[in-house]
């Protein structure tokens, strides 16, 4: 905002009524629009067929569905566009994005799906009601809340993804805004365009969560505790098991075939050993911090919003909520101009870096310490305060110990993202420092694909651990529901 004040009213008019804005616009909001409902398709259906049905393989289903999410945009496209050139523009984006986001809708619908009380679906089917209705009047209902909140983060992601559109040289907002800034002194355009993205991401984010309040609905007991019938698919047992088979084989198995192709590949050229091993230590490193920020910064807000709401825990709650919906070249611009003016002695510095990390995953690990603390029992800290432990003692010696399973899960979850962070890493990072993504994204920008598949498959494997454990983390919570 104060970069684009300081150009005056006149100069933003003229970026903001260029025609290449509102084609930009719209570019940006057909990707994210199609993306999502993509991702609303795929992630529905298959969250379906494992939980509901009786498909051939259905438990490597459950677990294989789940780990594109390990496997970052940018490393999906340089999977692509290496192997097949062709895949570019609008249509290659949209691949590659479905391929990697479906997963934000398919982990919460299957959770649900794995909640719902089947003796709902039992009564509607009493009163006549035939299966297909059945599933779009009240299963489909009970479903909504997931399905929404996993399409905001999917348009979300779609909107603020750098990687991807950069790479298959799709024109979106965050390759023009980055374009903009690396090739001119003059920083105005990329500031302009970074503000109204910011708006467009926050007027998705206000009326996705007016659609929720207005779609809220309020189950009465407590329901039953065991598994719901599950659909016998007959015929279609093999079909539906094809159909799965082609979207692992999209969004997984092809990706990893072209990064082992490329690995090999580059073998007969040499691998910089050095280079590799530091650009690991550099993700790891940097991942680690900001994990460790996000989660301190989280463990206060998450308790406070668990324990004692009010209106100054929800104003800090939300206002923390607010980075999530900035893309991260935004987040980054915004940083560089700050670091630049304001903070230079830690501009181009890890702190700086760190700092960006908070500023975006924050949210991610404040829900998560907010949803452990609140599933804890109270009443053990009642007993804990009868017994004369002061409020600090019940925080340390119970509260936390009961809620770190799932404070672990959000760790996990800030550790895989900050892994997968290109734009704020790329923009940010301290000056001769290198990460698995910078390393891949350099080696990429001049077509060196067998040198830049090593940092691929590292960042995959490296990004699979915190996946599994966030699976994991999700079986064992949902197993007394199940």
């Amino acid at each position: 905002m104060v970069r684009t004040g300081e150009a005056g009213l006149s100069r933003v008019a003229d970026i903001l009524l260029r025609e290449r804005t509102l084609t930009l616009v719209l570019r940006s909001l057909a990707l994210a629009g199609t993306v999502t409902l993509l991702c609303l398709v795929v992630g529905v259906g298959l969250a379906i067929l494992v939980t509901r049905t009786n498909i051939p393989g259905r438990r490597l289903l459950a677990v294989t569905a789940a780990l594109p999410l390990a496997i970052p945009s940018y490393v999906a496209a340089f999977a692509w566009i290496s192997a097949v050139p062709e895949v570019s523009g609008f249509g290659g984006t949209v691949l590659v994005l479905t391929a990697c986001c479906y997963p934000y809708v398919y982990l919460p619908v299957a959770a649900a799906m794995r909640r719902i009380d089947p003796s709902v679906e039992e009564v509607a089917r009493s009163l006549g009601r035939s299966p297909w209705n059945t599933f779009w009047s009240v299963t489909a209902r009970q479903l909504r809340p997931a399905a929404a909140s996993g399409a905001l983060l999917v348009a979300l992601y779609a909107l603020s993804d750098f990687g991807a559109p950069s790479l298959l040289r799709f024109d979106a907002f965050t390759r023009v805004i980055h374009q903009s800034y690396r090739s001119s002194f003059d920083r105005t355009p990329a500031a302009v365009l970074s503000l109204l993205l910011v708006v467009i991401t926050v007027a998705i984010t206000v009326a996705e969560a007016r659609t929720r309040r207005s779609g809220e609905h309020t189950r009465v007991g407590g329901g039953v505790s065991r598994r719901p019938h599950r659909v016998s698919l007959g015929r279609l047992r093999w079909p539906a098991a094809g159909v799965a088979a082609v979207v692992i084989a999209v969004a997984l198995v092809f990706p990893m075939l072209s990064l082992l192709y490329w690995f090999t590949t580059g073998l007969s050229a040499g691998i910089d050993v050095p280079r590799l091993v530091s650009s690991t230590v550099g993700s790891v490193w940097f991942s680690v911090l900001g994990a460790l920020l996000c989660t301190a910064l989280a463990i206060p807000v998450g308790v406070l919003a668990a324990r004692h709401r009010g209106r100054t825990t929800s104003f800090v709650e939300h206002a923390s909520f607010a980075g999530h919906a900035l893309p991260g070249i935004v987040v980054a611009l915004a940083l560089v101009f700050f670091g630049a003016r304001v903070a230079q002695p830690i501009y181009q510095r890890t702190p700086l870096l760190v700092i960006a990390y908070a500023v975006l995953f924050v949210p991610a690990a404040i829900g998560a310490v907010r949803s452990a603390v609140t599933m804890s029992p109270v009443r053990t800290e009642e007993a804990a305060r009868s017994l004369g432990s002061t409020p600090w003692e019940v925080l340390r010696r119970v509260t936390l110990p009961l809620a770190a399973p799932g404070i672990g899960a959000g760790a996990a979850l800030v550790l895989l993202t900050c892994m997968k962070e290109l734009p704020a890493t790329l923009l940010l990072r301290p000056t001769g420092a290198e990460t698995l993504a910078t390393s891949l994204w350099t080696e990429t920008g001049v077509a060196a694909y067998g040198a830049a598949a090593p940092y691929g498959l590292a960042l995959v494997v490296l990004a699979v651990l915190p996946t599994l454990a966030l699976m994991r983390s999700q079986r064992a919570g949902e197993g007394g529901v199940s």
